[in-house]
């Protein structure tokens, strides 16, 4: 045993290797026994190297949890300050439950001192926000009344930041502390009783003005007249008394005091003489030098466009708005952008996107995608005609083709097709940009398809004959990629079907390309040119059969909802955003049209139309116009009477979770045919007895459907007459984002719908809100995050349910979040696998099995099923040709990047066993590896009665003689 002294010096030694920079996981016992020390020096050393080295989670902290409260219960203040310094810095949920009503004594306690006090305000915040239970809420309301009239600033100000964490998680029970924080505000505006050293120049503790300002944004209005009026006085003497100075420091602090004070006035929906004052005064913010000012003034005018009747003011600020998009800083470029965004509407959406487009050919490459973005959405929004709109969006494809997602000349597409006094005018644009010697291939895109579905309304103007116009698109042909081609091909197959009489010499170069493609080694390239060259020797019959595209289904622009999702809030909203969230959900909730004739296609939903700038009277009973930001919308209840096959439309929809009923969906080589089948009473994944009770029944294999997600991203999850649950994920690394697709069926809404996730212990999960109510025909989209914490073939589950008039529908349903989905495929060479594979040497790193009752298989299947399950095989690796060897990279946050290698040996005689090697450098990764696969090679589907036979690269059906094979049998119950 080391004496005192020779633990301290010991101990500190420690804590100087720590600050080096090096990880010290040594000596923690001695740290923590030095807490326990009766003199001071050895206490002070063991309370600042525990707090230092150990978190929350370390089991040595569970042996201090009684030395720490008798210091803090002791009379010693200077113990206790230190007992609670280690507490408020690394306090988890069990120093939680056992310290905190002492905590509490000593905050509440009029003998402490109030060095004291403010350190007990710190620690009890932090041990709420590890355990809100801690603190009751009925009893505290008048002890944080208490705590409001202190009268010592440092002890205001603590509590103050425990008083925020309380009222932002229930504001209700602490209605009688709003007055109090009024009371505060006014004592620090009037600099009444405000020590020396709380004044940062001159200005009156700033931290605990922002602070009490955060505080009361909690609270959804403020309803005594008087209190009101007292709050109003202090705001306009904030607002009337900050101004620029030429001292940094003091600058800080005054603007954060103001910017709270704005966000305040908004939130209280003060009257418009003080929202014209915040206005004018952020104003002069914009047209100062300093360049933090200027952030901080675009910002908030973009906030103030939240408050109705600011917009006009804010417009007088337009000229100096668009002069900060020239600035040099680009983060202020982009809140200019933000800002001019916002205050756009039909009044002057021509200036702000022609300032735009000139802007849009000398920005920077960083924000030359969200500014066309943007230009296009204002396009589309605020058009004074359609014709301005395609004349934008065909600018903006000129000057920034790189930039322009396909979502942008996919909705111009979408305009001209629905809009026959357009389709001339575009499609003689698209032949003027034609002419130009060079264009970009997004350009080439749309000017093909316009021009193959109205070239023929231009075929008497000079240069614009079918041939004239063949010719100049097939000088393009040489410079597109692969994904143009399939577009031209399909504006030869109209220009020929135009072409009335026909053109033998055109036809025959048009044929001559048919001819060439038809052995293209793309498919989709091939496809086309096999069909079409087929097709266009039907001579007339061709008028009918390439007919123009129908006119497409009305829907909400992607273009919007991807500004949305892009756009990020860079200053701490969280009280404005807490209390979005308490008003209504955070799902997108995206209206339906009423069915024309019977029950219309699943896949409608969410079917908007965009502004029309028609002639025609329209009768206002069966419209509803709705006024957004000056935009007038048409919306129309009533779709087309036969519904369209919607080409482009599946890229543009949200997710279209079922495909359009005059068009059957691409086939996905990794998921099986035949999910809309019949209802199989069997088919409840992992439902409860009492579950499979319920009267309504799924629609479909919920087993099949949940397999097929695993091997991909999006689909359906669950559906019934009633609901139908889609899902959409993106993985990257050991993250992955999920949308739950929940979308009414019905012309009556779901109530009391709830979903809850039930996440396995190596899962962390987060699900947005979901509404409790889901609309008639209407589909909401909730979030879902996941991180994976470390290997494991547990799945998570989504316990859902709701109600449907009298019925009351409960499903739990797998999710797949599964291993392979934290996968990322990656090839070996020999070089790289072989000093890896000897490096791994045995158990258990290694791992070696025999597999038995595997459905059978040739290698080439079980090859396409390693791949779809993200494991690379690596050919040649094996020099037997009966094996192969796969790799892949999986990730989690214990094992970060770790590299899998896998080895099967197959027998050629007999199909239904194998051996498996898997190895990698955690042995949990390696049993849940080897695991996994032998699950998925001997997993032996069970078909719905109306399902199609999943394809055989992914899940191949066994042979009638291996169902009766025991080993196979097996397999299966397992």
């Amino acid at each position: 045993g080391l004496t005192p002294y020779e633990k301290k010096k010991y101990v500190w030694k420690m804590l100087y290797i720590y600050m080096l920079g090096y990880d010290v996981d040594f000596g923690h016992m001695e740290a923590v026994s030095l807490i326990s020390a009766p003199k001071y020096p050895e206490k002070q050393v063991g309370y600042i190297v525990t707090s230092s080295l150990l978190n929350e989670n370390h089991d040595f902290l569970r042996l201090a949890i009684n030395t720490v409260r008798n210091d803090i219960i002791g009379r010693n203040e200077t113990f206790q300050c230190l007992a609670l310094t280690l507490v408020g810095n690394i306090g988890g949920r069990e120093f939680a439950e056992s310290l905190a009503p002492d905590v509490q004594k000593l905050l509440i306690s009029s003998s402490c001192r109030p060095l004291v006090r403010k350190k007990a305000a710190l620690c009890l915040l932090r041990l709420y926000r590890k355990n809100p239970d801690v603190v009751n809420v009925d009893g505290w309301s008048d002890r944080m009344a208490q705590l409001l009239d202190e009268r010592d600033m440092g002890v205001l100000t603590s509590s103050m930041s425990l008083f925020v964490a309380l009222v932002s998680n229930n504001h209700e029970a602490y209605w009688s502390c709003l007055p109090k924080c009024v009371k505060v505000l006014e004592r620090l505006a009037r600099n009444q009783d405000v020590p020396q050293e709380y004044t940062y120049y001159g200005i009156p503790s700033p931290w605990l003005q922002v602070k009490t300002m955060r505080a009361l944004q909690y609270f959804p209005t403020v309803e005594d007249p008087n209190t009101r009026r007292s709050l109003f006085e202090v705001l306009q003497r904030v607002l009337m008394g900050t101004d620029v100075v030429k001292n940094v420091n003091k600058n800080n602090a005054s603007h954060a005091v103001l910017f709270e004070a704005l966000a305040l006035v908004m939130h209280l929906d003060a009257e418009k003489e003080m929202m014209s004052q915040c206005v004018a005064l952020l104003g002069k913010f914009i047209a100062v030098r300093e360049p933090n000012i200027r952030y901080l003034g675009l910002e908030n005018m973009t906030r103030m466009l939240m408050v109705a009747d600011v917009q006009d003011i804010i417009k007088r600020h337009q000229a100096q708005i668009i002069t900060s998009l020239k600035d040099p800083d680009i983060s202020i470029r982009r809140r200019a952008l933000d800002l001019l965004y916002g205050m756009c509407d039909v009044s002057n959406a021509k200036d702000i996107v022609e300032e735009l487009l000139q802007y849009l050919s000398t920005a920077d490459f960083a924000m030359r995608e969200e500014l066309s973005l943007k230009a296009a959405i204002l396009a589309e929004k605020f058009a004074p005609d359609l014709s301005w709109y395609v004349d934008v969006i065909l600018q903006l494809i000129d000057k920034a083709g790189d930039f322009v997602s396909d979502d942008i000349w996919f909705r111009v597409v979408q305009f001209v097709t629905n809009n026959e006094d357009l389709q001339p005018y575009a499609a003689m644009k698209a032949r003027e940009y034609l002419d130009k010697p060079a264009i970009h291939e997004t350009m080439v895109k749309v000017s093909a398809y316009i021009l193959g579905e109205y070239s023929h309304l231009l075929a008497r103007r000079p240069g614009c004959s079918p041939k004239e116009i063949f010719s100049i698109l097939h000088e393009k042909l040489p410079t597109v990629s692969t994904s143009t081609i399939p577009i031209l091909l399909s504006t030869y197959a109209k220009i020929l079907m135009h072409t009335q009489p026909p053109d033998q010499d055109l036809q025959s170069q048009i044929w001559t390309i048919f001819s060439k493609y038809e052995s293209c080694i793309d498919a989709e390239i091939q496809q086309r040119a096999v069909e079409y060259h087929a097709l266009s020797m039907k001579g007339a019959a061709l008028m009918d059969i390439l007919a123009e595209m129908p006119k497409f289904p009305e829907r909400q622009s992607p273009l919007i909802k991807k500004a949305e999702d892009s756009e990020a809030d860079t200053a701490e909203q969280s009280a404005i955003k807490l209390r979005a969230q308490q008003q209504s959900s955070n799902a997108l909730v995206v209206t339906d049209q009423r069915p024309a004739n019977g029950t219309p296609p699943v896949s409608q939903l969410g079917l908007v139309k965009v502004p029309i700038m028609s002639n025609e009277d329209q009768s206002t009973a069966e419209q509803v116009v709705a006024h957004t930001n000056g935009a007038l919308t048409i919306v129309d209840p009533q779709p087309p009477i036969t519904p369209s096959p919607d080409l482009l439309g599946d890229l543009l929809g949200p997710l279209a979770i079922e495909g359009h009923t005059g068009i059957a969906p691409q086939s996905d080589p990794n998921m099986g045919s035949g999910f809309e089948g019949g209802t199989n009473p069997d088919a409840l994944a992992i439902a409860s007895v009492e579950e499979q009770t319920n009267t309504v029944q799924p629609i479909g294999n919920i087993a099949e459907r949940f397999q097929a997600l695993c091997l991909k991203d999006s689909g359906v999850l669950y559906e019934d007459p009633y609901i139908q649950i889609g899902i959409k994920a993106e993985w990257r690394v050991h993250h992955g984002q999920l949308v739950l697709f929940l979308g009414n069926k019905n012309i009556a809404p779901l109530n009391s719908v709830q979903a809850l996730i039930l996440p396995p212990s190596h899962l962390k999960m987060e699900l947005s809100l979901v509404p409790e109510t889901i609309p008639p025909r209407a589909q909401v989209q909730c979030p879902l995050e996941v991180i994976n914490l470390q290997p494991s073939r547990d799945v998570a589950v989504l316990d859902f349910s709701y109600k449907f008039g009298t019925h009351m529908v409960n499903v739990k349903l797998r999710l797949p979040a599964v291993l392979n989905k934290f996968f990322q495929p990656i090839t070996v060479t020999a070089e790289e696998f072989f000093p890896q594979w000897r490096s791994l040497s045995g158990p258990p790193l290694k791992l070696q099995e025999v597999v038995r009752g595997l459905r059978p298989m040739l290698l080439a299947e079980m090859v396409a099923l390693f791949n779809s399950l993200r494991l690379m095989v690596c050919p040649g690796l094996d020099p037997n040709a009966n094996n192969l060897v796969a790799s892949t990279t999986f990730y989690s946050e214990s094992t970060r990047a770790m590299l899998c290698l896998i080895r099967i040996e197959t027998d050629p005689a007999d199909r239904t066993q194998l051996r498996m090697t898997v190895a990698s450098g955690d042995p949990t990764l390696t049993y849940e590896l080897k695991e996994f696969i032998k699950e998925q090679l001997v997993y032996i589907p069970v078909p719905s009665r109306s399902a199609a036979p999943m394809p055989p690269q992914v899940r191949p059906t066994s042979p009638p003689n291996a169902v009766l094979d025991p080993g196979a049998l097996l397999a299966g119950l397992l």
